[in-house]
């Protein structure tokens, strides 16, 4: 986890409210390269990630979950000369709205009855230049998501609120 003594002043901008954002779209990643399930809810499950995804783990691993800001997806979209961006072509679970996911590195948070702590950034990885074309991995770089660790499980559904605890 993230921390910096709360007493400096990188400490009190870092622990400053924030706004909280959405929960747009969930996808799910049944098998390898098999199209991406997207769905209304989802279950997380603490320590693993999420019902009825591949990457769903055994044991407590930091990608649990995967996260992308539809923001993002509008820089990335700019970035390939494009209109829009599918938000399954980049393969990450969630899709948040109005909160900046780097600012929730290292930080714990709520997406409807799931208590979230955000481990590292989601790097993109070279399918990104199949799903995009020429420059489709380069696009992505710097703006891939988040990935986060899954500390209580619970429902989430689309419209719930993602919010800094």
């Amino acid at each position: 986890m993230t921390s910096f003594a709360p007493d400096t002043p990188l400490g009190r901008l870092i622990a400053a409210p924030m706004r909280p954002g959405r929960l747009d779209w969930i996808g799910l990643r049944p098998a390898r390269r098999a199209p991406m399930r997207i769905t209304q809810q989802a279950t997380l499950i603490a320590g693993r990630g999420v019902e009825g995804d591949r990457y769903r783990t055994t044991t407590n691993g930091a990608r649990q979950v995967t996260l992308i800001a539809a923001e993002d997806l509008a820089a990335i979209a700019a970035f390939l000369g494009r209109d829009d961006v599918a938000a399954e072509l980049l393969r990450r679970n969630l899709v948040t709205r109005g909160i900046n996911l780097v600012a929730l590195k290292g930080q714990r948070f709520r997406i409807g009855e799931a208590l979230l702590e955000g481990a590292g950034d989601c790097a993109p990885c070279s399918r990104m230049e199949e799903g995009f074309g020429e420059g489709g991995y380069n696009a992505v770089r710097g703006r891939g998501g988040l990935t986060a660790r899954v500390l209580e499980g619970g429902v989430i559904r689309i419209g719930d609120r993602v919010e800094r605890i």
